[in-house]
C-alpha cells in the first residue's frame, strides 16, 4: 500500500476536500482544504495540520490571515468578523494574547470603538487605550476586559478623571477636575466620590 507524496487531490465521502501537497499520504506542503460544513484553510500543512502562514473562512463568515502551529492561530494575524469587528495583532493557543488592535465594526453594538493595547488569553489585560464611539478615552491598565488599577479617563466634554479604577469605574484614589476647572480630589467607591 503506497503512501501518496507529490500533488493530488482528496474527496471524502462526508464532502470534505483537500487539494494540495502530500507527502507519505499526509497533507504536507501547500494546499487547501474545505469542509462539508462551509469552512475553508488555504495555505501551508504540516503533518496534516495547519502549520505557518494561511487563511482560515469559518462557515459563519469569520475570516482568520496568519500565523498557525498545531492547527491553532498563533503568532502575527488578523481575525475579521462579519458584523465588521476586527482584531490584528498577536495570538496564543487561538486566543489574542500579546500586543493588539481591536477596532469595532459597523454592524457592532459598540460601533467606532477601539481598543489598542495588550492581551492576555483572550482578554484586555495590562496597558492599554480604549477610545468610546462617544469620544471619552481611557488610558491605562486593564484587567479581565476592564479599566482597573490605574489609568486616565478623558471626556468628551473636557472632563478628566485620573487616579485608581475597579471593574471599569473610579474607585480608590483620584482627581477628578471638571472642564471648568473645578476639582474633586480624594477617595472614590464605584464611582461615587465621597470625599477626602
Amino acid at each position: 500500500d503506497r503512501k501518496r507524496t507529490g500533488q493530488g487531490t482528496s474527496a471524502y465521502a462526508n464532502g470534505d476536500e483537500y487539494v494540495g501537497e502530500f507527502i507519505d499520504g499526509t497533507y504536507h506542503g501547500q494546499g487547501t482544504f474545505t469542509s462539508a460544513g462551509g469552512e475553508k484553510y488555504i495555505g501551508e500543512f504540516n503533518d496534516g495540520k495547519y502549520q505557518g502562514q494561511g487563511t482560515a473562512t469559518l462557515a459563519s463568515g469569520n475570516k482568520y490571515v496568519g500565523e498557525f502551529i498545531d492547527g491553532r492561530r498563533v503568532g502575527q494575524g488578523t481575525y475579521t468578523w462579519v458584523n465588521g469587528d476586527k482584531y490584528f495583532g498577536e495570538w496564543k493557543d487561538d486566543k489574542k494574547h500579546g500586543q493588539g488592535t481591536y477596532t469595532f465594526g459597523a454592524k457592532s453594538e459598540s460601533v467606532g470603538e477601539k481598543y489598542v493595547g495588550e492581551y492576555k488569553f483572550g482578554r484586555k489585560n495590562g496597558q492599554g487605550t480604549y477610545n468610546y464611539a462617544n469620544g471619552d478615552e481611557y488610558i491605562g491598565e486593564f484587567k479581565d476586559d476592564k479599566e482597573s488599577v490605574q489609568g486616565t479617563y478623558t471626556y468628551a466634554n473636557g472632563n478628566t478623571y485620573i487616579g485608581e479604577f475597579k471593574d471599569g469605574q473610579a474607585h480608590g484614589q483620584g482627581i477628578y477636575t471638571f472642564a471648568d476647572g473645578t476639582v474633586k480630589e480624594g477617595i472614590w467607591k464605584d464611582g461615587e466620590y465621597l470625599g477626602k
